[in-house]
């Protein structure tokens, strides 16, 4: 937790353990601490420079924690005036870039990716450096990045950044796929998923584009897109995959979703939402730990609540009824 004011584990460790403590000699430091004398010894000289521990001046031998809300305040003003100073050498830098390529050669529009490794460092780059929103397609085999969730979503959704996310039906079947996408839409992503995409893609407020070159059995590679005619066609096609394809309503809270009086509960739409998805009846039952029946039977309920006899016609009343919607809620 205190990793972002340059305390690595066994400092923070350490300053727990004194603050806890009050204070502590070295010997019982290392031993609640389970370390060497000679590396906890290390540590509090570290904690020492950081004005976070002190050796006592009334009890030799022993080490005493600064007060917290003092010296961790102080460490983390300066850490801010860090990040400004970076932030403002980042502008300069970007000013300069803009006044000496202003027409941007070619080859600066676009930027070839190669390795496993690289691939996933720059898409996690692209979608953390994110400010507005994040549209991505995702497929049931990414290329180098696994999965529709990679560690930056819950980051770049905690600073508010928006995320549109069309997912491939086969996702749903990944053994992670549904506990994944349940965790993006609880973080108020919209997901909506397809029988396929036609390339897993990422963009970044509209300014940014990450698609890969290589087939899954080839050695990973992508070409990562900056603003041009290519970005514009990128951003077209997500936004025609996205009309197309059909929202997907996971969890329980029915967030966003109109319920009529004597109508269908958070099971109904759940059930709903994946049988217009695609999915069969037992691969409903299956994702959402419901017995095959249960499913069937709250099928023929909502038919007969709808007095349609056909499932097709039970998708057209879902929609006209508010059950759910191409359209995500106001």
């Amino acid at each position: 937790m205190l990793g972002a004011i340059g305390l690595d584990e066994r400092q923070e460790a350490a300053y727990r353990t004194l603050v806890a403590a009050g204070a502590a000699e070295l010997s019982g430091l290392a031993h609640r601490l389970c370390l060497p004398e000679a590396e906890t010894e290390r540590v509090l000289r570290r904690l020492e420079q950081q004005g976070l521990a002190a050796r006592s001046s009334s009890r030799p031998g022993r080490w005493v924690a600064a007060p917290p809300g003092v010296a961790l305040g102080a460490l983390l003003v300066r850490q801010r005036h860090e990040l400004e100073q970076a932030e403002q050498a980042s502008a300069l830098l970007a000013e300069e870039y803009r006044a000496e390529a202003s027409e941007p050669e070619v080859h600066d529009l676009v930027e070839v990716v190669t390795g496993e490794a690289a691939v996933a460092r720059r898409f996690h780059q692209v979608r953390l450096g994110a400010a507005s929103e994040v549209c991505a397609l995702v497929s049931g085999k990414p290329v180098a990045v696994a999965g529709p969730e990679n560690g930056s979503g819950e980051a770049a959704a905690a600073r508010g950044v928006a995320h549109r996310m069309v997912v491939e039906r086969e996702v749903l079947s990944l053994p992670s796929g549904t506990l994944e996408l349940s965790a993006a839409l609880g973080r108020d992503e919209q997901c909506r998923v397809v029988d396929r995409v036609p390339t897993n893609l990422v963009i970044a407020d509209g300014t940014l584009a990450m698609v890969p070159l290589t087939e899954h059995d080839a050695e990973p590679a992508a070409l990562v897109v900056h603003a041009s005619g290519l970005l514009e066609s990128l951003t077209g096609l997500f936004e025609a995959v996205w009309r197309e394809a059909m929202p997907l309503r996971l969890g329980e809270d029915g967030a966003g979703v109109r319920e009529e009086c004597a109508g269908p509960d958070a099971t109904d739409l759940e059930i709903l939402s994946l049988l217009l998805a695609g999915l069969t009846d037992a691969r409903v039952a299956k994702q959402l730990e419901l017995g095959l029946r249960t499913v069937q039977r709250r099928v023929k309920g909502l038919m007969e609540l709808t007095g349609v006899s056909t499932r097709l016609q039970l998708g057209w009343h879902a929609y006209e009824r508010g059950w759910v919607s191409r359209i995500p809620p106001g």
